[in-house]
C-alpha cells in the first residue's frame, strides 16, 4: 500500500481509503462489516472514512467497534457533518456552530476515539454564514478534537472562500471529497485547478461509478441480483445515472485495456483516478473482504499515457464533465 500527502500538509493517507457509506449498518451485517475493516487493515489501508449521517449515526458505531484494539496513532480516521441526524429537528442539520459542536462530540463518542484526523463539512451550507462555520471548525481543531479540516463537494469558489478564512484563522484546511471516476469528471475543469492553487487534495468517492466500471452491468441485460442497482436502500438511486445502454456499451470497451495491464475492471477504475496527482486517495466500500483485497491491488499502478488516451477514446462522449454539477450536489435548505 502506497501513501500520499494530503494537501499541503505533513499528513499521509493510504492511496486507498476504506469508506462505509451505504454498507455498514445498512446493506451489510455488522460481522461482515468488521471482516471488511480487518481485511482493509491486513492489506495496509490506514485511512478510514465515515460520516455521522451514514445509517443515521450507526455506521460510525460499527466502524469504531471494528477498529477497537488497533493502535490509534497508526490510523487516520475521517468523518463528516452536515446532513440531518437523530430525529431531524431544526438544528440537527447544517454547518451551524451548534450543530458542529454537538456533531463532533457525538462522532468521537461513537467512534471510540479522542480525536479524528480529518473533520469534514459534508456539503456547503447555504443557510449558515461561512465565518460561523469556519470559526467553529477552528475551535474544534484548537480543542484537539480534530487535527485537520476538509470539505466535500465544494465548488472552486467555495474552496477559495473557505481556504482564505482558514488562513486567517490559522487552521489546516487540506482536503475536498468529491465524486470522481473515469465516467464522472466534473471536478477537472475548475475544482482541481483551484485545489492545486490552494494546497488542497482530493479524497475521491465512487471511483468505480457505483460499480458500473466493474463491467458487471451489461447493455440490454437486467442488473445482476443482489447488485447495487437492485438495492432499495439508496444504492439503486445513485447508480441510475450510469445505467444507460450507451454508457454500459462504452464501459465494455475498457475490458481489453484492463486485460493488457493484467488488472480487473475495478482495479483499472481505481488506478485511473490515482493517476491524477491532485488525488491523494480513492475511497472504496465493500460488502465482503474479497472486494477490499481486489481494490487494494490498484495502489501503485502506473497506467501508461497511451493507455490513458485509449480509455478516453473508449468512453468517448458518455463522460460527464459539466462543472456546474458540483454546485448541484449541495442541498438548498
Amino acid at each position: 500500500m502506497k501513501h500520499r500527502y494530503l494537501g499541503n500538509s505533513g499528513l499521509k493517507v493510504s492511496e486507498i481509503t476504506y469508506g462505509n457509506w451505504l454498507t455498514h449498518a445498512s446493506q451489510v451485517e455488522n460481522d461482515a462489516a468488521a471482516a471488511c475493516v480487518h481485511a482493509a487493515l491486513d492489506a495496509g489501508i490506514t485511512t478510514f472514512d465515515t460520516a455521522d449521517m451514514y445509517a443515521n449515526t450507526a455506521a460510525e458505531v460499527v466502524l469504531g467497534d471494528a477498529l477497537r484494539g488497533q493502535r490509534r496513532e497508526s490510523l487516520e480516521i475521517l468523518t463528516k457533518a452536515y446532513y440531518p441526524v437523530g430525529p431531524g429537528g431544526p438544528n440537527d442539520t447544517g454547518l451551524s456552530r451548534k450543530h458542529l459542536m454537538e456533531s463532533i462530540d457525538g462522532s468521537l463518542r461513537r467512534l471510540g476515539t479522542d480525536y479524528v484526523d480529518l473533520y469534514q463539512a459534508h456539503r456547503w451550507d447555504n443557510a449558515t454564514p461561512l465565518e460561523e462555520t469556519m470559526v467553529a471548525f477552528a475551535d474544534i481543531v484548537r480543542a484537539g478534537k480534530a487535527l485537520y479540516i476538509g470539505v466535500s463537494e465544494w465548488t472552486a469558489d467555495q474552496l477559495r472562500a473557505g481556504a482564505e478564512m482558514a488562513r486567517e484563522l490559522r487552521v489546516p484546511f487540506i482536503s475536498n471529497q468529491p465524486q470522481y471516476s473515469a465516467l464522472w469528471r466534473v471536478i477537472e475543469a475548475e475544482v482541481v485547478p483551484a485545489s492545486r492553487e490552494l494546497g488542497i487534495s482530493q479524497i475521491v468517492w465512487s471511483p468505480v461509478a457505483q460499480g458500473v466500471l466493474t463491467g458487471k452491468y451489461l447493455p440490454g441485460r437486467t442488473p445482476p441480483a443482489g447488485s447495487r442497482a437492485t438495492d432499495g436502500n439508496g444504492g439503486a438511486e445513485m447508480i441510475g445515472r450510469h445505467l444507460r445502454d450507451e454508457v454500459l456499451e462504452r464501459v465494455q470497451r475498457l475490458r481489453p485495456i484492463a486485460d493488457e495491464l493484467s488488472l480487473t475492471m475495478a482495479q483499472l477504475a481505481v488506478a485511473w483516478v490515482l493517476q491524477n496527482d491532485n488525488v491523494a486517495s480513492a475511497l472504496i466500500g465493500a460488502s465482503r473482504p474479497g472486494q477490499v483485497q481486489e481494490n487494494v491491488a490498484a495502489s501503485g499502478v502506473a497506467i501508461p499515457g497511451d493507455l490513458m488516451s485509449r480509455i478516453d477514446e473508449a468512453l468517448g462522449d458518455v463522460v460527464d464533465r459539466d462543472p456546474a454539477k458540483t454546485a448541484a450536489e449541495s442541498p438548498l435548505r
